[in-house]
């Protein structure tokens, strides 16, 4: 096994002459988290697409677990362990939280599981199902229709159905996105908990989570890569401080 889960050669994605992502090498290393950042429209986004394989790239190579995915169908990327979470909401909004976490496990058993085969079946999904919801903290809100739900425990559901799935790598979309100060807090222990056997990758503007959560930073602007490190290194260096003034300012961000 190597030490990258992820690596990426020469990613380029062109729109119409737009060089949107420009001959990104990145390098993801196992177990650890590692924040995709930058200023608006620095091309973190259509990083993520060509990952999971929503965009085809105009060259170069993604390798996941050794394996060239290149040009490999969305589906079988995930079932590979590369799971993408909090992407646009993946909950059903009139099932209750519990039964949306129970698809996501019948989901990763796929053809073996049939569920009409017996309720014992039933009743051990349901356990694996209420310890998912007691790890992000949602143990009361079991039984609650989803649409019902605040929004920052909604976010916490979608990230109990992708740990469901069981990936051994979690690509999170700013998983902070639109919520209050408590939510945040909430959401960053259950990132730091679901890491504690997995790899995750995510694309995250508040840097304040960025700081608290991740062990390697790589800085995008204008879809190439400006910097890489920790937070300490990446917000002292002067090209990520400039590339950043007009957004919002790094200095700023522990406040």
């Amino acid at each position: 096994m190597s030490e990258f889960v992820l690596e990426t050669a020469g990613l380029t994605k062109e729109f119409k002459g737009f060089v949107a992502v420009s001959d990104v090498n990145l390098k993801v290393r196992r177990g650890t988290i590692h924040a995709l950042i930058g200023p608006n429209g620095a091309g973190k986004t259509t990083v993520f697409n060509l990952l999971t394989k929503f965009l085809t790239p105009s060259a170069g190579t993604i390798h996941f677990e050794g394996r060239d995915i290149t040009h490999e169908a969305p589906a079988l990327t995930a079932r590979r362990g590369m799971v993408r979470s909090f992407q646009i909401s993946a909950t059903f909004p009139n099932l209750t939280a519990l039964e949306n976490v129970r698809i996501g496990l019948q989901r990763r058993l796929g053809k073996h599981f049939h569920f009409w085969r017996s309720t014992k079946s039933l009743a051990a999904l349901d356990d694996q199902a209420m310890a998912l919801l007691e790890s992000v903290d949602l143990a009361q809100f079991a039984h609650t229709v989803t649409a019902e739900m605040p929004y920052g425990r909604k976010r916490a559901l979608e990230f109990a159905t992708t740990l469901a799935l069981e990936p051994s790598m979690m690509l999170l979309d700013e998983p902070t996105q639109g919520m209050g100060h408590e939510d945040i807090g909430r959401v960053v222990e259950v990132i730091r908990k679901a890491a504690a056997n997995r790899t995750i990758l995510m694309v995250e503007h508040n840097l304040s989570v960025v700081a608290d959560l991740c062990d390697r930073i790589t800085v995008l602007t204008r879809g190439s890569i400006l910097a890489e490190g920790d937070y300490a290194e990446v917000s002292k260096n002067p090209k990520v401080l400039e590339a950043y003034v007009g957004s919002e300012d790094m200095s700023d961000a522990h406040h």
